[in-house]
């Protein structure tokens, strides 16, 4: 892995989120978790380099986000999509998702990440806000994604170190 800076990424957003995928990990009295997201985004606020990141409130791996000040976003090439796709739908409360994925959990000053990423941003949290439902100017949003109203919290959250794979 070689350090870059935020700036030199090339990478399509829409593509390594949206498609590719990321792993949102933190940790928790020195216990990592993760999940995947393809929610999100990277850009600049606060004149800060900066990812977006939406949690819902059910998601184990909010406990852990919501204890630390630091997460990391782990990006793997396509040959993970079913360890992501199984990280994705299982809870870390009911078994260790990370030990039955084969992925190499390493840590970075205390925060968790994987040796597998061909993309790894470390992250410092700057904002988190539930979504107001009464915010949302299309109602039809509210229908397909809130039935349930179990509203995404926002992150935002400063990048402040990046690494890619050779």
């Amino acid at each position: 892995m070689r350090k870059i800076r935020p700036e030199e990424l090339t990478q399509n957003v829409f593509g390594l989120i949206g498609d590719t995928w990321m792993l949102v990990s933190a940790a928790r009295d020195g216990v990592a978790n993760t999940m995947t997201a393809s929610w999100g985004g990277l850009g600049v606020l606060f004149g800060k380099k900066v990812a977006f990141l939406f949690i819902r409130p059910q998601r184990y791996t909010k406990e852990f986000i919501d204890a630390s000040e630091t997460l990391s976003l782990t990006f793997l090439n396509d040959s993970w999509k079913k360890e992501l796709s199984y990280i994705g739908s299982v809870s870390g409360r009911q078994e260790d998702k990370i030990a039955n994925t084969g992925l190499e959990l390493l840590w970075k000053d205390g925060t968790p990440y994987f040796a597998q990423g061909k993309l790894i941003l470390f992250c410092r949290k700057l904002y988190a806000q539930e979504m107001d439902p009464k915010c949302f100017l299309d109602s039809d949003i509210l229908k397909r994604w809130y039935a349930n109203h179990d509203f995404h919290t926002a992150y935002v959250v400063e990048i402040e170190q990046a690494f890619m794979s050779e």
